[in-house]
């Protein structure tokens, strides 16, 4: 792994002196690389405050001694004299060489701050895979240097990696409808980023996206581990959603079906949609083959089994504890190239798992999805708005969050599918008041009023 990590600070260092020359007419700036990975590589090392032989020696190996001048110092003395102690700090502003290519891109347009940001997350997962399982704070750590790296870039108007243009709109997440198993098509492989970029996009969700983002960063760690041969940790696939409908869980598993695609863990990427009703047959005998062709359709992405709690809802001569033991015993089976996301209300799901030591076994890692807030809401409102070219006036704006406050928060909340029946109601009170105008303009024609906007 060290071989590996050096690899990484390498191509830091040769592509950001190729960066920096560019920009400065020919200057060469290797030296100054070499300290911007070092510092880099100590500020992760330091995340944890654990400072191994391995990390602190592969710093030495890699980095140390092209330092100028040299520091080629043990492991014992560089955590005696506490070298590295603290350098964790530097993970959370901008550096003097990111400030630098950010402004500079955000003059020219160009996107060194995309290679910087690209090499330099390389760099840190390297760091964080020479310990066989990273710490939490390691992983934390990963998350927080690249918000920071990212936010610095949408301050400054500069493209984010994965994107196109800058800054990223947000997207909707929620209110998806099911897909049939048959239908599914396998989506085009993307990368890390332009999944990542997708998933920041969303509205609201920060912790959820702050999870899936620490999941991502321990895979591709692993990922690391394992194409030098290295041990690793076996990382669940399998996850447990709670929260209401329309919260995002069938947008989120879908990304994360696709982010496993990309990072070699299931080979296809793709999301089947199933529930009870889909797996569940009404014989002694046909529910394990009923639930096995559904799983099979979803082999090779991700299963999203909504209110999945209701497999164990009929008592213990009900079919549904058949679908069970068929889903337990296929997802251990197909392990290597399957992902299960079981959703549903926090309490039932509880329940469910608790009821099967398989299930149990499989399921260590629970997501929830908060209900939105109202400001969120709107938001997801006016995303709906503009794609299909519609605006609020000001009484219509007024009028939506009195709507949206009066509607109960309570369990069932429908969320991102409220909104969008209340935005699809709006649109047909809009066509009956202008049913009369005989020539309406385009303002006419796109704009919403306070009248148009009434509970769904």
């Amino acid at each position: 792994m060290a071989e590996a990590f050096e690899d990484k600070a390498d191509e830091f260092i040769a592509t950001m002196n190729f960066v920096l020359r560019e920009l400065a007419s020919g200057k060469d700036h290797r030296a100054e690389c070499v300290i911007e990975a070092a510092n880099l590589v100590s500020a992760f090392i330091d995340a944890d405050g654990r400072h191994t032989d391995q990390e602190l020696d592969s710093w030495t190996g890699a980095l140390g001694r092209k330092l100028t001048p040299p520091m080629m110092l043990t492991a014992k003395r560089l955590r005696s004299d506490d070298t590295l102690g603290g350098t964790k700090s530097w993970l959370d502003t901008p550096s003097t060489m990111f400030d630098l290519l950010v402004k500079a891109d955000a003059k020219d347009g160009e996107r060194r701050a995309n290679a910087y940001y690209t090499h330099a997350l390389s760099v840190a997962h390297a760091t964080a895979a020479l310990d066989m399982v990273p710490s939490t704070d390691e992983i934390a750590a990963l998350d927080r240097y690249r918000t920071m790296l990212l936010t610095t870039m949408d301050d400054h108007g500069v493209p984010r990696p994965g994107r196109p243009a800058a800054p990223a709109s947000s997207q909707v997440a929620g209110g998806t409808a099911p897909a049939e198993p048959a239908e599914v098509e396998l989506p085009p492989e993307r990368s890390i980023e332009e999944l990542l970029a997708e998933l920041d996009a969303l509205v609201g969700l920060d912790h959820v996206k702050a999870e899936v983002r620490r999941l991502t960063s321990l895979l591709r760690i692993q990922e690391l581990r394992a194409a030098r041969d290295l041990p690793t940790m076996e990382t669940s696939k399998h996850l447990v959603f709670t929260g209401n409908p329309g919260t995002g869980k069938t947008t989120v598993a879908r990304l994360l079906s696709q982010i496993f695609r990309t990072l070699d863990v299931v080979s296809k990427g793709h999301l089947v949609e199933t529930d009870r009703s889909a797996l569940v047959a009404g014989y002694v005998g046909q529910t394990a083959t009923t639930t096995r062709k559904v799983l099979e359709s979803a082999l090779g992405g991700t299963l999203l089994i909504d209110e999945a709690y209701a497999l164990a809802r009929g008592g213990e001569n009900d079919f549904g504890l058949e679908a069970v033991d068929t889903i337990v015993k296929f997802m251990e089976d197909h392990r290597d190239d399957l992902s299960v996301v079981a959703a549903g209300y926090p309490a039932e799901m509880v329940e469910l798992i608790d009821s099967n030591p398989g299930l149990k076994s499989r399921f260590t890692r629970t997501i929830e999805f908060p209900d939105y807030d109202t400001d969120e809401l709107i938001a997801i409102f006016r995303l709906i708005s503009e794609r299909k070219a519609y605006h609020l006036d000001d009484g219509a704006a007024t009028r939506l969050t009195e709507v949206i406050d009066a509607e109960p928060r309570g369990r069932g909340f429908g969320n991102a599918r409220f909104v969008r029946n209340v935005f699809e109601a709006a649109v047909g009170h809009q066509a009956l008041r202008l049913a009369d105008v005989e020539h309406p303009t385009d303002d006419q024609l796109t704009t919403l009023t306070a009248a148009d906007i009434e509970p769904a």
